[in-house]
């Protein structure tokens, strides 16, 4: 992608606009990103390499990172805020949350259940 910066992202698929992106964004050495939905239009082996790509970060960056992927959450996080209809449900680490929910929304959302 690194020949393609400069490109018209128009010209390239979902996946590879959202590898655009991101490199774009990477590009001005942020200490805070923002990644909605950042795998959502990629293959397993690209989304691992974006999951790989955030770990790396861990210590010298601070990343956010909106996913209803909650396999993915797991693996990524250190901290989780669950939020549902736009409210903040609950704030907890990683473990912590998908271990031990505290409010009945979170433990219905983890058992794909309504409230």
């Amino acid at each position: 992608m690194r020949d393609r910066l400069g490109g018209i992202r128009f010209m390239l698929s979902g996946g590879q606009q959202q590898l655009l992106c991101r490199a774009r964004a990477l590009a001005v050495e942020p200490e805070v990103l923002l990644l909605d939905e950042p795998t959502s239009s990629l293959d397993p082996h690209s989304t691992g390499r974006i999951e790989e790509l955030v770990a790396s970060f861990r210590g010298s960056k601070t990343v956010v990172f909106v996913t209803h992927n909650l396999q993915q959450a797991a693996r990524c996080a250190d901290e989780v805020l669950f939020m549902m209809a736009g409210e903040a449900v609950e704030q907890a680490p990683v473990r912590d949350f998908f271990d031990h929910p505290r409010d009945e929304r979170s433990r219905a959302y983890l058992e794909g259940r309504t409230v």
